[in-house]
């Protein structure tokens, strides 16, 4: 079987990919995450993810490498990670009462052919009416700054939505992981054959 590599380090998508009980290797991809001029949230998610991907496929030989990138839209505004309390209040205020879709490019590379499989899996997340302590007082508890959107939605941040709209859950926290699996299958990986 190839190497099985995560073109990323976020903690979320390893603990995700686990889920499949394939080894697998993780490593950082060093991209410039800048979106161009007049580039749509799809094509920058799906974009990054290839990006992501090859930037690590250099140190690996004969590897399937996945990369994945999200972004959150609201009122068409393309908005990532707060980074901080203040932009997290400012993310969560402007979701309150609305419906924010979250894109998340997913991208299977396989090196030793350079064939590349990618895809845009959306995911609609519909936020009850907050308020300012509610606002406060989750991202002093989870303080998510380094997630598109300011929230888990694995923890407390399920108590920020009114429904959630989707194929899999898994998107949202930020690798869609039955997609994933079809492309793993396309690619010659069939996961429960293992």
């Amino acid at each position: 079987m190839q190497t099985l590599v995560l073109g990323s380090t976020s903690t979320f998508r390893r603990s995700i990919l686990e889920k499949l009980q394939l080894p697998f290797q993780c490593a950082k991809p060093n991209i410039d995450e800048t979106a161009k001029i007049n580039e749509t949230p799809q094509a920058l998610v799906e974009r990054l993810a290839i990006e992501k991907a090859k930037a690590v496929s250099n140190d690996f030989r004969n590897a399937l490498i996945i990369g994945s990138d999200q972004v959150a839209v609201c009122d068409g505004e393309i908005l990532g990670k707060p980074h901080n309390f203040d932009n997290g209040v400012k993310q969560l205020t402007k979701f309150s009462g609305k419906a924010v879709t979250f894109y998340t490019g997913l991208c299977l590379y396989n090196n030793s052919n350079n064939k590349i499989s990618s895809l845009v899996e959306p995911f609609t997340v519909h936020f009850n009416v907050l308020t300012q302590g509610e606002i406060a007082n989750y991202l002093n508890k989870e303080q998510p700054y380094n997630c598109a959107g300011s929230f888990k939605s694995e923890g407390l941040g399920i108590c920020l939505f009114a429904k959630l709209e989707g194929d899999d859950p898994n998107t949202l926290i930020g690798l869609p992981l039955i997609k994933l699996v079809g492309l793993l299958k396309q690619h010659g990986v069939d996961v429960l054959a293992q």
